[in-house]
């Protein structure tokens, strides 16, 4: 990337005590190649300018964005990251904002600059043009995930669910039976086709609710950052570029973790788990944290606070027994890691690694 000084012409001048406003505003009529190029904020009534406005532009802009003032984005079950709002047409001007948020996030990261904000996995699946899958409801939902859980892992074929490939969903403050697939109303759920089901339902909770919002923010996004750029990544990757590396207190990991299926604190593989999450990267413990968690954010208040699918759940590591080359799996919905009962530390760390480096779609759910 190239940057060049910015002209007094291109130095976007916002109103601190409606930031969000002005900038969409200015933001809108500024050259997008310009933008690219450089950028320069200065508030008005106010001399200051530089990278540290700059930053601070930034870092209010992502706070402003899940303000709910604006009902863009809502709160997911971990209470921890956002998701857009399929309700956000409250604001008329909801789309347009959508299409700022877009812009925002792109051209932090053109510029380098870090925002302030994490949003769910599907929402970064969104932005990169990957299919969400049904493990993605449970960040909204956790319990209509169980339930679909359920549905995949029964046999349903005598139990009288009389499930169609329809579904009653709030539609502009309505509910309403919304059809799956054409005739959806008259299609019954069997054993034969219940994943094609359970990937439908998903499809239309986690993407065809929010596919305006989800558009319009695309389309302010591609104005800095093309599509054909970003797919570079996957999900994990996406949300690190762009909020950063967190901070991770591995006294305070230890300190609120459960053992279970076998394990005790005391155990030789649990001593050894612990002393490779010391000796591993930043980089590795925060793509540990996101194998286990599905999240890189430690909350506030940190590990104690931790969210599952019903409520706090702690980090927790079960026994599974060994064979040869088996890797770590997790279940993301209760923070679990199923870590096998390894012969050695050396073992441990290597098929650990392995599966954090490789095993992005290694996840179960419980």
């Amino acid at each position: 990337m190239v940057h060049r000084p910015v002209s007094e012409n291109d130095i976007l001048l916002v109103h601190r005590d409606s930031i969000f406003r002005s900038s969409c505003e200015v933001v809108s009529k500024a050259n997008c190649a310009k933008l690219k190029q450089g950028i320069a904020v200065r508030f008005h009534g106010e001399e200051g300018m530089g990278q540290g406005v700059v930053r601070e532009w930034f870092d209010i802009l992502s706070n402003e964005i899940v303000n709910p003032d604006y009902a863009l984005f809502t709160q997911s079950a971990d209470g921890t990251t956002f998701q857009p709002n399929s309700n956000s047409y409250v604001n008329p001007d909801h789309l347009n904002y959508f299409r700022f948020a877009g812009q925002i996030l792109g051209l932090a990261l053109n510029h380098r600059q870090l925002v302030n904000i994490y949003f769910t996995r599907s929402f970064y699946k969104h932005i990169l043009g990957i299919p969400v899958n049904y493990q993605d409801v449970a960040s909204i939902d956790p319990e209509y995930a169980k339930n679909l859980q359920w549905i995949l892992d029964n046999d349903i074929s005598d139990l009288g669910l009389e499930l169609t490939f329809s579904v009653e969903t709030d539609v502009f403050g309505a509910m309403e039976e919304v059809p799956l697939k054409p005739g959806g109303g008259s299609i019954l759920v069997t054993q034969n086709n219940k994943e094609e089901y359970v990937q439908l339902v998903t499809e239309l909770r986690m993407t065809r609710a929010i596919q305006p919002q989800i558009n319009a923010f695309l389309q302010g996004f591609h104005m800095f950052i093309p599509p054909s750029l970003i797919q570079l990544f996957d999900e994990f990757e996406l949300e690190l570029l762009l909020s950063g590396m967190p901070e991770i207190d591995v006294s305070d990991w230890i300190k609120n973790t459960e053992y279970t299926s076998g394990y005790e604190r005391q155990d030789p593989v649990i001593q050894w788990f612990w002393e490779v999450v010391e000796d591993i990267t930043p980089e590795e413990r925060v793509l540990l944290l996101q194998f286990v968690t599905g999240s890189s954010r430690v909350p506030h208040g940190g590990f104690a606070n931790i969210m599952g699918g019903s409520g706090l759940q702690n980090f927790t590591i079960a026994a599974v027994p060994y064979t040869p080359n088996l890797l770590p799996t997790s279940s993301t919905c209760i923070n679990m890691l199923k870590l096998p009962e390894y012969p050695s530390k050396e073992t441990l760390k290597d098929r650990l690694l392995v599966a954090l480096h490789c095993g992005s779609y290694g996840y179960t759910m419980a």
